[in-house]
């Protein structure tokens, strides 16, 4: 697994790795595993940048992080959600749907959903401007890639013609689902406690049910739709902690790092 742990990192983010080599669609599968891991990395880099940017005022902090989110990810999974979006809101039939989300123009579903989703982020990281908050960001993408593991597995891949989410799809293995969790657990654990497992067991129940209504829609799951599910889960990861590191230790006698 250690070969494909670069694949991961150069997919996932802007950083690069020398070297790299050729690729082929396996690879691309088994490199999910060190998902978590790269979540790890982009959270530990989105924690230093909220530490450096309180040197100004919050919201001018909270706005320089959202836009450090999306320079380190190139957009990647922003793009996946506009099209995933475009195409629930303005197809009737699955083909339809897939057809619109190939389209590489950006619809009016798919900018209000990037307006709503950008906004969310800038309210949650001012949410996240104490020192409680630097857990949260930490662990944020770790639960959130992690999700993008569980929804392949699930689900099969919608388009027949293919695509580069079919990898993903068709070569997750359950040892490949196993090793992520198991990171994605223990980075949880080690980071906000047992309110960081309650937000990773939620996440799991999110992917489930997204799982059903994306094969509902769709068939089943395309590139575009795992980057969509990143988004979601991140917002949704960013509200459960915080609600944890608020709420769970003065009634539970739990503690964030």
């Amino acid at each position: 697994m250690s070969s494909t742990f670069p694949l991961a990192l150069t997919f996932l983010t802007v950083l690069p790795w020398r070297g790299l080599g050729e690729v082929g669609p396996r690879d691309l599968a088994r490199s999910m595993f060190w998902f978590p891991w790269v979540g790890l990395i982009l959270g530990l880099g989105f924690g230093a940048g909220m530490w450096l940017f309180h040197i100004f005022i919050l919201p001018l902090a909270a706005a320089l992080l959202l836009v450090m989110t999306v320079l380190a990810t190139r957009g990647l999974h922003l793009d996946g959600l506009a099209d995933t979006v475009d195409g629930l809101g303005g197809g009737k039939t699955p083909q339809e749907r897939l057809a619109i989300m190939k389209d590489s123009r950006l619809g009016a579903f798919g900018a209000m959903s990037l307006f709503l989703v950008l906004l969310l982020k800038f309210t949650l990281f001012l949410a996240c401007g104490d020192k409680a908050g630097i857990p949260v960001l930490i662990l944020f993408p770790v639960l959130s890639r992690w999700g993008m593991v569980f929804l392949a597995y699930l689900s099969p891949y919608a388009r027949p013609e293919g695509g580069l989410g079919q990898a993903m799809t068709l070569g997750v293995t359950g040892r490949v689902l196993l090793g992520a969790s198991l990171s994605a657990a223990v980075l949880a654990f080690l980071i906000a406690r047992a309110g960081g497992l309650l937000v990773l067991a939620l996440a799991a129940g999110v992917v489930w049910l997204l799982s059903l209504y994306f094969q509902k829609k769709l068939g089943g799951v395309t590139g575009d739709v795992l980057g969509a599910t990143n988004e979601v889960l991140e917002i949704l990861a960013l509200l459960g902690l915080l609600c944890c590191a608020r709420f769970i230790p003065p009634i539970f006698s739990l503690r964030f790092f």
